[in-house]
């Protein structure tokens, strides 16, 4: 058998056992330098977990709020504090006047939709889209203990809505695009009146006629961006959490992923249905809530998609800081863990020296047909 033909054998059919091998060496070696390099493999391939490791994963119990808690806030007092100055930013923001864009008579046909109510109430926003996530996450804490998984994620969360807040509310104020009800905030009565410049003299009242020039993008006070970041930030940590691409093929799971993005693009068509807003910007205001939700998610957890994505980064540094092994209360879990590791090893050798077996006996029956063939050209 050739060289080439050997090689095949390893690079073809025995792929799949060099990847799971692959993945379990860097996951020893990780474990024998102390936990060094404990992510320096952003893509590992994916592997399943049985019932065992599961239970290993979610048993991590000596990091709660009664004994870290503190510590971890301590940790990310800056955070916090530039949390509280975004909050003193969108109030700035709301006090101040948006660019008056020139709207003249021509302009007014897109822009004399009715004045309505909103069918979603301002009041709700911060409900759905901050209140619910968090309940959800104190959920997971109750199951897991983890008091990484809880603070970061309403940390992130925070982030992710008041950031996008100030992104859109400064957008804003810069671009000043009326919206498509502007002529009945501009003229209450349907009178129109214009200066010799053919721009708007407005007689409605004046916080009407502000907000009615703050229609790009759809942000805060129309609610859909910051329902966008909230519930785009809920679906990236419930993917992560339940294991949505582990390559098992449960589309159940994809549905719950799902479940948070269809209920704020609902609320972004309420904002058209409610003539708040032009399509475009409520594609824009979606578009830019769910990619600060992105970034503000990764800050702390791994994507989704990834083999560690159902937990934090500071759950994979605190399990380093013990030994590489999750800690559990009585002790057994790094015994099962040794244990796996040792069967999982047997395995693959197992599965090599059977490979290697396939390999040379294709060798030997190579080699004899090229002494019979041979011995057929000499005779």
């Amino acid at each position: 058998m050739s060289w080439c033909r050997l090689r095949s054998v390893f690079c073809l059919e025995n792929f799949s056992w060099f990847s799971r091998g692959q993945g379990l060496t860097d996951q020893r070696s990780r474990t024998s330098n102390g936990g060094s390099d404990s992510f320096s493999h952003p893509y590992l391939p994916l592997i399943t977990h049985d019932k065992k490791t599961a239970m290993r994963e979610v048993q991590l119990g000596s990091h709660t709020l009664r004994s870290h808690g503190v510590k971890v806030a301590r940790t990310h007092k800056h955070d916090w504090l530039i949390l509280l100055l975004l909050a003193g930013i969108i109030a700035a923001l709301n006090f101040i006047h948006p660019f008056y864009r020139f709207v003249g008579k021509d302009m007014m046909d897109d822009l004399k939709y009715p004045h309505k109510s909103n069918t979603v109430p301002f009041w709700v926003v911060p409900m759905y889209a901050d209140v619910l996530p968090i309940f959800i996450f104190l959920i997971f804490y109750f199951y897991r203990r983890d008091v990484y998984d809880l603070h970061h994620a309403i940390l992130g969360l925070l982030f992710s809505t008041l950031g996008t807040t100030v992104i859109t509310d400064a957008i804003k104020d810069a671009v000043g695009r009326p919206r498509p009800d502007f002529f009945w905030r501009c003229f209450p009565d349907g009178k129109d009146v214009y200066d010799k410049w053919g721009n708007v003299i407005c007689s409605g009242a004046k916080n009407i006629i502000k907000e009615g020039h703050k229609s790009f993008p759809s942000g805060h006070t129309s609610c859909f961006a910051v329902s966008f970041a909230g519930l785009g930030f809920l679906s990236l940590y419930l993917a992560g959490k339940i294991k949505a691409f582990d390559c098992r093929g449960h589309v159940a799971k994809l549905c719950l992923v799902w479940l948070p993005l269809l209920a704020a693009a609902l609320v972004g068509i309420s904002r058209v249905d409610d003539y708040r807003h032009h399509w475009q910007d409520v594609f824009a205001g979606g578009l830019l809530g769910y990619v600060v939700a992105l970034f503000c998610y990764l800050q702390f957890f791994p994507p989704p998609h990834h083999v560690r994505g159902w937990a934090t980064y500071a759950y994979f540094r605190a399990m380093d800081e013990c030994g590489g092994t999750t800690p559990v209360n009585n002790g057994a879990g790094s015994l099962e863990a040794g244990v796996d590791n040792q069967e999982t090893k047997r395995s693959d050798e197992a599965e090599a020296e059977a490979f290697m077996e396939i390999a040379l006996a294709d060798d030997r029956h190579s080699h004899s047909e090229d002494m019979k063939s041979g011995g057929g050209r000499h005779s």
